[in-house]
């Protein structure tokens, strides 16, 4: 096996290893806000998959896409985060905005 295979087979390993790490993490959690750590590292492992595919094909139409697709998951995972995570809150207070009574953290300025 060549040096490249190696890598390949490393990063698929890892790549799956934290799709699955991912996935019984969705599945073990019993809050929505718990939940939402895991997409994060979903889009690791999938970032993962994406660098073997370009190590294999190299700048070839595979894996460009393969870039590409890994770029926005990881650019657009937070953002999907936050909104999902604005929307659960919404739907359980029915609105965004701190309740009186509920405990902040405020930051210094």
């Amino acid at each position: 096996m060549t040096v490249v295979g190696v890598v390949v087979a490393v990063l698929l390993a890892l790549g799956v290893g934290l799709q699955l790490v991912a996935a019984l993490g969705l599945v073990a959690m019993r809050d929505t806000f718990a939940r939402l750590h895991y997409p994060g590292v979903s889009g690791f492992g999938l970032a993962a998959i994406a660098v073997a595919i370009f190590v294999r094909e190299g700048f070839s139409m595979i894996g460009d896409k393969a870039l590409a697709t890994a770029a926005v998951t990881l650019l657009a995972g937070p953002v999907l985060v936050h909104v999902t995570a604005r929307a659960a809150r919404v739907r359980r207070l029915g609105d965004w905005k701190v309740q009186p009574g509920e405990r902040v953290e405020e930051v210094e300025r």
